[in-house]
């Protein structure tokens, strides 16, 4: 399928099924967030791969919403390696990066039959102390991969986009 058909059909998956993501499967997803781009390409990416029973349930302790998906990524930005601006202090890019990063691993994955659903509600501390992550890093997202199970399907107003009029101002 084309980029605008993957583009759209892709939904948050939030029920898995038991079989696990292959190796070679979870390799390409993994591949495609390494030629994400981020900023001067610092690459501040740090990507925590969840695959045992205990690294999956240490995550559960802190965070529900894993929906039985079998390998779960922790996206971190590392703070010492992002992009920041020299001419403010307010611009720095991990968390842009990470996301871009994430996007791009997300889409992979679902060209390949695997879904995954971007989980941000958490606490980004009890995250990272529950994994002992270095105090530089800082989790930007939860990414519960796997395939969908029969039960699965997009949330009620997936579908729903806003008109480009309302996103989109030509200056």
């Amino acid at each position: 399928m084309n980029f605008s058909e993957l583009a759209k059909s892709r939904y948050s998956v939030r029920s898995f099924s038991e079989q696990p993501v292959e190796d070679d499967k979870l390799n390409i997803i993994l591949e495609a967030g390494q030629v994400a781009p981020t900023a001067c390409n610092n690459q501040p990416q740090k990507i925590y791969v969840l695959k045992s029973d205990e690294a999956i349930e240490k995550l559960k302790a802190v965070n529900k919403f894993v929906f039985g998906a079998k390998t779960v990524l922790l996206i971190a930005a590392d703070r010492n390696q992002e992009w920041k601006n020299p001419l403010t202090d307010k611009y720095r890019t991990g968390e842009i990066d990470c996301s871009i990063v994430c996007t791009h691993m997300m889409m992979q994955a679902w060209e390949l039959g695997v879904g995954s659903c971007w989980v941000g509600y958490y606490d980004p501390d009890l995250v990272a102390k529950q994994f002992n992550l270095p105090e530089n890093e800082q989790i930007i997202a939860i990414l519960p991969l796997g395939y969908p199970s029969d039960e699965s399907k997009p949330a009620r107003g997936h579908f729903f986009v806003k008109p480009l009029k309302d996103t989109v101002k030509y200056l």
